[in-house]
Parts: C-alpha cells; sequence; structure tokens
C-alpha cells in the first residue's frame, strides 16, 4: 500500500474480542519528513522503503506521544529496541502498532526485546527471534528477524539492541553479522540501538561489514541520545552494500514536545532503495 498524501494514508487491524476494526491514519501534504523520499515501488520491482529505528523504552513514557512520532515518520518498517517483555506485552504490542496505522510483524518478549512492525505494504516470508548467549550477571540480549517483500524486493529485516559489556558487545557484533549471513538473502537492513558510538570496536566491526546508512547518506539529524541533549550517535540503520541510501537521520521537524515525551533514544530513519528480487516475484505495491 503506498501513501497517499492529503487522503487517507494508513490502515492497521485492530483485534478486540475476536473482531477486528480499520484504524485510518490522516498525512498532510507536507509533513516533518517530506525532505526524505517517499516510499514507492518502481516500475522495474525495486522499492523505496522508510525504515526507522527507535528505543522505545518499554513504553514507560507517553505511549500517546511514542505513536504520534512512529506515524509522523511514515515507516514501512519500525525496528524497535525495548519493547515490552513483561505482563501483557502483546497487548502493549498490538497497541503501538495500531495507534501507529501499522501491524505487528514479530518479536517482542521472545526476542528479549527487539520488536519489528511493518506497514500493509509489506509480506511477510518468514520470521525468527534468536536469544543470543547470555553472560551471567548481564541482561538476556536477542535478534528480532524477517524475510519480507516489498513490491518485486526481497531482503531481511533485523532489529538488534547489543550489551553494554564491551567484549560481550563485539560478540554480538559478529553473531549479528553471521546472523544476516544465515537469513539466506542477497539483501538486509539492521537497525538497533547498539550502546557504541561510530568509534566504537563493534560499531566499526558492523561497518566495516554493512553500510552505516548515516555515513552514507546523511540527512537530519546526527545524535540519537538523549531527547534533551543529543550528544552521541548510538543507534544506527546498516542495509548490505547491494541497497542504494537514499537518506538517513534524525527526522527534523517533528514536534519537539512529541519526541522528549515518548522517550529517551531518538528515532534513526532511513530511506532505502531495495532492488527487485531475481525472480520477479511481487508483494505489495
Amino acid at each position: 500500500m503506498s501513501p497517499v498524501r492529503g487522503r487517507v494514508a494508513r490502515c492497521a487491524l485492530q483485534g478486540r474480542g475476536g473482531h477486528f476494526r480499520i484504524l485510518f491514519r490522516m498525512a498532510t501534504s507536507t509533513t516533518a519528513t517530506s525532505t526524505l523520499p517517499a516510499s514507492r515501488t518502481e516500475p522495474d520491482g525495486s522499492a523505496v522503503i522508510r525504515v526507522l529505528s527507535y528505543n522505545i523504552r518499554s513504553m514507560r513514557d507517553d505511549r500517546e506521544a511514542l505513536a504520534r512520532v512512529i506515524g509522523a515518520c511514515e515507516p514501512d518498517l519500525v525496528l524497535v529496541q525495548e519493547a515490552p517483555r513483561f505482563f501483557r506485552w502483546r497487548k502493549r504490542a498490538a497497541w503501538l502498532a495500531a495507534h501507529s496505522g501499522l501491524v505487528v510483524l514479530g518479536g517482542g518478549a521472545t526476542a528479549s526485546g527487539p520488536l519489528l512492525l511493518c506497514s500493509l505494504r509489506v509480506t511477510v516470508e518468514r520470521t525468527e527471534d534468536v536469544l543470543l548467549p547470555r553472560t551471567p550477571g548481564l541482561h538476556q540480549r536477542g535478534f528480532a528477524t524477517a524475510v519480507v517483500r516489498i513490491g518485486g524486493a526481497r531482503f531481511g529485516v533485523l532489529s538488534c539492541h547489543l550489551s553494554l559489556q564491551r567484549e560481550e558487545r563485539y560478540a554480538q557484533g559478529g553473531m549479528l553479522l553471521d546472523r544476516v549471513e544465515e537469513m539466506g538473502v542477497e539483501h538486509a537492513v539492521v537497525g538497533g540501538d547498539l550502546n557504541d558510538r561510530p568509534d566504537g570496536r563493534t560499531f566499526r566491526r558492523l561497518a566495516g561489514e554493512l553500510q552505516d546508512c548515516w555515513a552514507v547518506k546523511p540527512w537530519g539529524g546526527e545524535f540519537t541520545s538523549t531527547p534533551e541533549n543529543p550528544h552521541q550517535r548510538i543507534d544506527a540503520v546498516f542495509a548490505t552494500p547491494g541497497i542504494e541510501v537514499l537518506g538517513c537521520g534524525v527526522p527534523p521537524g517533528l514536534p519537539e514536545a512529541d519526541v522528549r515525551a515518548a522517550t529517551d533514544h531518538l528515532p534513526v530513519l532511513a530511506a532505502l532503495r531495495v532492488p527487485a528480487a531475481p525472480d520477479g516475484r511481487t508483494g505489495s505495491n
């Protein structure tokens, strides 16, 4: 489903008591992210997609503001970190998806925090939640992964939240690269809270194999932490080399009150062009 500006732009299914209703979200002709390429499917089957990476601190802050920030970014895919993991976590994830004009794709507590949301443009091929080896005394970590199609493009998606501990984080960076390889796809997009800066060992390990989308095509703001005092880039979107980066960064023009109230990180939004798959099969437009 391509965004339709000025009319009904997004819809999502929300379940309640076994029944479903359609939630519609309106879009204006000018949005906070209108300077970034809009989602679309090209005549050759390649897909221009918007990918958002966002640490939401378990929805402990203003969830209405959080939903508004996500919706304003008009993403096709949201790679969430610190999704709710405990009591009624599925209900809370479903609420966030529906109020952002999206649906739940995978992850959550079963991936120990990483969560995937998507728009109705996305055709899901498969999903897998991966728990990483746990160091005694440290938090359990995991990856939320999926293989999806948009238009004629087929690609992998991975959301991560890496360790605060330096050595464990570096090992998890290697596991992330291994997982991308094991997904068996030509193209993949990775997003997450790395708990590491661009000059850090783990960040550099990932950027050595994948495109650091901000470094390739900066757009908007650079620093992702914290909303009150942005001073470091510890959240990022990466893409495999065959994907064209059209722009990436912290979206400018988002309502400051919402950004500050939503969570303790700033969102990272990337526009990417993913080539069409060789088999020519297509999903939603």
